[in-house]
């Protein structure tokens, strides 16, 4: 990009000025050395504890975009994805007194039928990602140098091209299994079919740029917290600084700078 703007800068007699190549070097070092952003990918599988995670970010500092409760506002009563479930599934998944969807009910019928889940996945998913982009919007007119996009279908919804790093939050099936059977309260089988509904974690395992080890105990799902936050801080790359609000106005003033430059050595050349 440097080479780029300053190819613009050239003059007629292509001599560009030393004071200007300094004056670009020195801007350029200095954005890359100060503006961060980045855009990490938290994903698992359900009752995997990548809430847990989430929630240790948040305790950082770090801003959290969680896609549930995109999906949860974009699904109140009287919005675009609620006429389009109830359009579909019908009236019968409405609450008597307040007419909002009843969750729990639409969850029993979509976890037990892939064609109705894959047809409620479809009538959410443009609602959802307009959502997910505008929640990253605002933080990035904010100027967050973090942003952690915790997406339980990262993959499936073919989000994870536009986060690095992606972070999967595993467990072992039998410990999976047994705390979603406590925490819901409800059979192996409705378990099964729910863990059955999404993708395999040994799949996004093996897709992850890191991953966090939630079988144990809190204290030792900390300690690889720690780990991963420390990975996760780091200096960032020239494309991350692309992304951010920052980068985008550096550019935009690198090229008023070349234009007017290259405006400038012109009128010189010309009057000469």
């Amino acid at each position: 990009m440097v080479a780029t703007i300053l190819s613009s800068m050239k003059s007629k007699t292509n001599i560009v000025g030393f004071m200007d190549i300094l004056k670009f070097w020195y801007c350029q070092k200095y954005i890359r050395t100060t503006v961060k952003m980045r855009i990490v990918g938290l994903t698992g599988g359900i009752s995997s504890g990548k809430s847990t995670i989430s929630n240790l970010f948040k305790s950082h500092g770090v801003p959290i975009v969680d896609a549930d409760l995109v999906a949860r506002d974009v699904l109140k009563k009287g919005t675009g994805g609620w006429k389009k479930v109830v359009a579909a599934f019908g009236h019968e998944i409405l609450l008597d007194n307040t007419g909002e969807v009843n969750r729990p009910l639409l969850g029993q019928i979509v976890f037990s039928d892939p064609s109705k889940r894959q047809l409620l996945n479809r009538l959410l998913a443009p609602y959802i990602s307009k959502g997910i982009l505008l929640e990253v919007l605002k933080l990035w007119i904010k100027g967050y140098s973090v942003i952690v996009l915790d997406i339980p279908l990262l993959f499936e919804a073919k989000l994870d091209k536009w986060t690095k790093p992606i972070i999967v939050v595993w467990v072992d099936s039998e410990t999976q299994l047994q705390r979603l059977v406590a925490r819901d309260e409800i059979s192996e089988e409705q378990a099964r079919n729910r863990i059955n509904a999404q993708m395999e974690l040994d799949s996004k395992r093996e897709k992850a740029d890191i991953v966090i080890d939630n079988s144990g105990s809190l204290v030792e799902t900390k300690v690889e917290f720690e780990k991963v936050l420390s990975q996760v801080m780091k200096p960032l790359t020239w494309t991350e600084f692309g992304l951010s609000r920052q980068g985008v106005i550096s550019v935009f003033l690198s090229v008023a700078v070349g234009v007017y430059a290259c405006r400038n050595f012109n009128n010189s050349a010309n009057v000469r």
